[in-house]
């Protein structure tokens, strides 16, 4: 079974530099696991829900490809600004939290900038879903 991922679960992106958090606003009624509020799919919301992973590496977004077509060619990071237009797949569907399904640690949310965003740490350790 997997964890069910609450404010404070820690993040990565595959082109990010560092880990980050995840905030989960409640949408209705407050639902917690260990005195954390639960986490949906639809905590998707850049800067509201996911914060920045440092430096973004990615060629797909655009200032990363500006700053290294100015440098020659030499890949040259820029600070990373998450573009999540779509929520978090695939949750935990037999799950729900004020009719939004609930967010488990094997999901993934795809950054328009190329980035796949994955869960290391649910913020929480008791707590499982399927």
């Amino acid at each position: 079974m997997a964890m069910q991922c609450v404010t404070g679960a820690m993040c990565k992106c595959t082109f990010g530099t560092t880990p980050s958090p995840l905030t989960a606003i409640p949408k209705g009624s407050l639902v917690t696991a260990e005195n954390c509020v639960a986490a949906t799919i639809l905590d998707h919301i850049p800067s509201a829900n996911v914060a920045p992973f440092g430096m973004c590496s990615s060629l797909a977004n655009p200032t990363v490809a500006s700053a290294t077509s100015a440098a020659a060619g030499v890949l040259t990071p820029m600070p990373c600004v998450p573009v999540t237009p779509a929520p978090w797949t695939p949750g935990s569907p037999t799950i729900l939290i004020n009719n939004a399904v609930a967010l488990n640690d094997t999901s993934t949310l795809m950054c328009s900038w190329a980035g796949v965003i994955s869960i290391t740490y649910a913020g929480q350790t008791s707590v499982t879903i399927p």
